[in-house]
């Protein structure tokens, strides 16, 4: 009997040590894996961010592609302060906006990115807000008059399939197409998502068909709008060659 509870204690030791060792080495090659894999990873997500600025201004790429159109479309990469006064010693594209949006208006960063694209001059504005769930974020592209929209991408960290999530769909992103982000009287509302009789041809009601069931998704996404682009006038009334009137 006492031979027999010593080889059972051996062998619980054994087991215990085993065990130990085993967590060690897997918490040790998970730790490897994930080091290693961050250059991976942080390009990955680079590259998207270029896939989601040119896609906005009708230029569409893969991951792979993306770098060299990037260098070919986007020619200049701004920082501006809340005054619309560029901040030469930012880096606009390492700019993170979930960070900015914690700060007061007065120390935020707003990056602007222009594009050419056979001739033609696009404004891109980064955009971020908040949906029925969590962060809800994209880009708008304006055209050289900073009223007509260009096109726009959308994406989130947690709508639901189905509905607040449909964002990411084309159809809704076409939608926004050549609206208009100023009224009729100069003031800057964006362009919001509204239930009801919507007509999609009138390009200057400051308005594009809401996602049924998404009502705050949609109001996220018109809200985030508004606030991201006022953030830019006083750069936009600074620039001499803007062809509408704003205020």
């Amino acid at each position: 009997m006492e031979e027999k509870s010593v080889n059972k204690t051996n062998s619980n030791g054994y087991t215990f040590m085993f065990a130990v060792i085993m967590v060690l080495v897997v918490a040790s090659v998970l730790a490897f894996a994930a080091t290693s894999l961050q250059p991976t990873q942080r390009e990955n997500v680079r590259q998207e961010k270029m896939q989601n600025i040119l896609a906005t201004v009708g230029v569409e790429t893969d991951r792979p592609g993306a770098q060299a159109l990037y260098d070919q479309y986007i020619v200049e990469e701004i920082a501006l302060n809340e005054n619309g006064e560029v901040q030469e010693s930012v880096d606009a594209f390492n700019v993170d906006l979930a960070k900015e949006l914690k700060k007061p208006v007065k120390d935020q960063v707003f990056p602007l990115y222009i594009a050419d694209v056979d001739g033609e001059k696009y404004y891109i504005v980064p955009l971020r807000g908040s949906g029925l769930w969590n962060a809800i974020f994209g880009y708008i592209s304006l055209k050289d008059d900073v009223n007509t929209v260009k096109g726009a991408t959308f994406d989130h960290l947690g709508e639901t399939p189905g509905l607040g999530a449909e964002i990411t769909k084309e159809w809704f992103k076409k939608s926004f197409e050549n609206e208009r982000i100023f009224d009729g009287d100069g003031n800057l509302v964006g362009v919001s998502v509204v239930k009801g009789d919507i007509d999609p041809s009138d390009k200057k009601d400051n308005k594009v068909d809401a996602i049924s069931g998404a009502t705050i998704t949609g109001d996220g996404v018109s809200n985030m709008i508004s606030e991201r682009l006022k953030r830019y006038l006083p750069y936009f009334k600074q620039q001499g060659e803007i062809k509408v009137a704003i205020k």
